[in-house]
């Protein structure tokens, strides 16, 4: 099947404008690849320190040179529900790549943080800069040339990117990602949303909605909905870094098992010392990416990848733009209803056909490079099998052709909608992001008096005095990654709610993100350059009024351009970024690059 012609156009601007780039990134990747393990190259005392706690058949494999020795890289901790099952993966692992003929050794631990526990506290702004914290800690793991390959353990959110954006500083190793499958299905998302507003009207109590919460998220596992730990999930198995169909498995089974050790076994395929060698700086090209872009359209998935994608890419040499993201939307049908988009969680997904599916329809469809190259085969094409257990292994089989549920899961024939689950908003305010996949068409045009904001909880406030019992833009200024590292803003997310259920026109624009649980109330996020940086909302007022056409693309105060532009920008909040860690932020908060580059600080 021919790739769609945007598709096409799209990947050929994306490898024009990279060039250089990509071109300088992939000879620092051949130059670092040797002849044989790296470790041959060590001073005697240097490999001694290397294997020196190692057991006697692995330090003898260790001082040959024909032996793959493979490093384990986990986000482990057991307060994350996601990683928890993460804990006995690395003695897994070893003991398949051992029986194959290998070595392993656990390399390091990189920290994950929780953006559902943080969420509106002062932790939360750390959240995006432990993306490149992650990163960093992924390149100290890799550093010490002992490996010939790695195995990355990691879930959610930042965790991922920055896992990848290591690995790619280390792009002559062959890398592929191990996740750890969803927690069972709890309370369903749609009583749980219930609750919240509820809540957020003063309808319902604390121990209320702390039991609803703790139905919802209660066992080990990744969290149901489809948010930016879910969207990574998908997005590695596009991008051909997860084995096919390993994305939403549950932890605990003895597929999730097998798969685990299949990853550790097939990784040593890929190494400089078997001859089927490919390197994560290679695998990962601009059609990866581009895939990757599809995928997340296609499911309305999280809008924190807008920044993550864009700074993955960035790392492997590679200029990738949101008008990318914007063309590609317009030809990319919406092909899942997932919470917070529907009410249905990645369960009902993985049953109704899951990644195999999608996939299978997207590769038809022309909308995915299907000779995109993969650790789980020569070809994307590997990807439209299903694994299934077969005397304890794990085999892959054809996956079902018809959709198991189209209320969840639709082929490209019969989408939810003709476009994809993200639009770009442009105009005087700047260019944003707004996740239309959960708004209804009717709610995706506003035009209201502002009411500005310098922080969430001003809002809560406000909202709770009935100071916003009306048609309202809340502008929420100077939370982008300069002003105080872009915290996501979920706590607004019921208000708001509230208000549009009263039958008010609501929208929210902010500089900060609100990730991959923005929900029914129109946002325009991501707003950039951030008023802290000098952005044209450092000079809305109250009372301007605000359009925002988010299919349409617009993004503007409706004030005469030279009255706007002659208005000094507002001052900004008071430094209030010490406390709780965000006092060792501060270079971060410097070097920053912009949200639209992917609020990261490497250059």
């Amino acid at each position: 099947m021919a790739v769609h012609p945007v598709l096409a156009e799209v990947t050929r601007r994306v490898a024009e404008r990279s060039a250089g780039p990509r071109a300088a990134y992939l000879r620092r990747v051949r130059d670092a690849r040797t002849e044989g393990p790296v470790r041959g190259g060590m001073g005697c005392a240097n490999l001694a320190h290397g294997f020196a706690a190692c057991g006697v058949q692995d330090k003898l494999w260790l001082r040959g040179d024909v032996t793959p020795n493979i490093a384990i890289v986990s986000a482990y901790n057991d307060m994350l529900s996601a990683h928890q099952p993460l804990k006995d993966y690395p003695d897994l692992l070893k003991s398949a790549i051992r029986a194959a003929g290998g070595t392993a050794q656990f390399a390091g631990g990189v920290p994950a943080m929780c953006d559902g526990i943080t969420q509106g506290r002062a932790g939360m702004e750390l959240s995006l800069f432990s993306r490149d914290v992650v990163a960093m800690a992924t390149a100290v793991a890799l550093s010490h040339d002992m490996f010939d390959g790695a195995l990355l353990l990691g879930v959610c959110d930042k965790i991922v990117p920055g896992l990848v954006i290591g690995a790619l500083s280390f792009g002559h190793l062959p890398v592929i990602l191990v996740p750890a499958g969803p927690m069972a299905s709890g309370l369903p998302n749609a009583e749980k949303a219930k609750v919240r507003k509820r809540f957020a009207a003063g309808e319902a109590g604390r121990e209320q909605l702390l039991a609803a919460e703790a139905a919802s998220y209660h066992s080990p596992g990744t969290c149901t909905f489809y948010g930016t730990a879910n969207s990574n999930q998908l997005l590695m198995e596009v991008m051909g870094l997860h084995l096919p169909g390993a994305s939403f498995v549950p932890p605990g089974t003895k597929l999730r098992d097998a798969l685990t050790e299949a990853a550790g076994r097939r990784v040593l395929r890929l190494t400089g010392l078997t001859g089927g060698y490919l390197p994560i700086g290679e695998l990962l090209d601009e059609r990866a990416f581009v895939n990757g872009v599809v995928a997340l359209l296609a499911t309305g998935g999280s809008t924190n990848h807008t920044l993550h994608l864009v700074a993955m890419a960035a790392a492997a040499g590679i200029e990738l733009t949101w008008d990318d993201f914007d063309e590609l939307s317009k030809v990319t049908p919406l092909l899942t209803r997932l919470y917070p988009n529907g009410t249905a969680d990645v369960n009902h997904f993985h049953a109704a056909g899951g990644t195999a599916f999608l996939i299978g329809e997207l590769i038809d469809a022309g909308l995915l490079h299907e000779d995109a190259r993969t650790v789980g085969g020569d070809t994307l094409a590997a990807y439209r099998k299903a694994p299934e257990l077969a005397d304890g292994k794990v085999e892959w089989r054809d996956a079902a052709l018809a959709s198991g549920d189209t209320d969840v899961l639709r082929p490209v024939a019969e989408p939810f909608d003709a476009h994809g689950g993200l639009h770009t908003v442009r105009g005087n305010l700047g260019r944003a992001v707004v996740k239309v996949s959960a708004v209804r068409p009717e709610n995706r045009t506003i035009e209201a008096p502002a009411r500005v904001f310098d922080s969430q909880e001003r809002l809560q406030d406000a909202f709770a005095a009935g100071e916003l019992d009306r048609d309202v833009v809340a502008v929420v200024r100077n939370q982008g990654p300069r002003a105080n590292g872009m915290p996501e803003l979920h706590r607004l997310t019921p208000p708001l709610s509230v208000l549009q259920d009263r039958g008010h026109r609501v929208a929210l624009v902010t500089d900060g993100r609100m990730s991959g649980a923005s929900g029914a109330v129109p946002a325009a996020i991501h707003v950039s350059p951030e008023a802290a940086a000098g952005g044209p909302l450092a000079r809305v007022r109250d009372g301007d009024v605000v359009r925002l056409d988010a299919d349409g693309g617009a993004l503007e105060v409706l004030v005469p351009d030279d009255e706007f532009e002659a208005r000094e920008p507002a001052a900004g909040p008071p430094d209030e970024t010490w406390g709780t860690g965000r006092e060792l932020f501060g270079a971060f908060r410097a070097a920053v690059r912009p949200a639209e580059q992917g609020a990261g600080v490497f250059a």
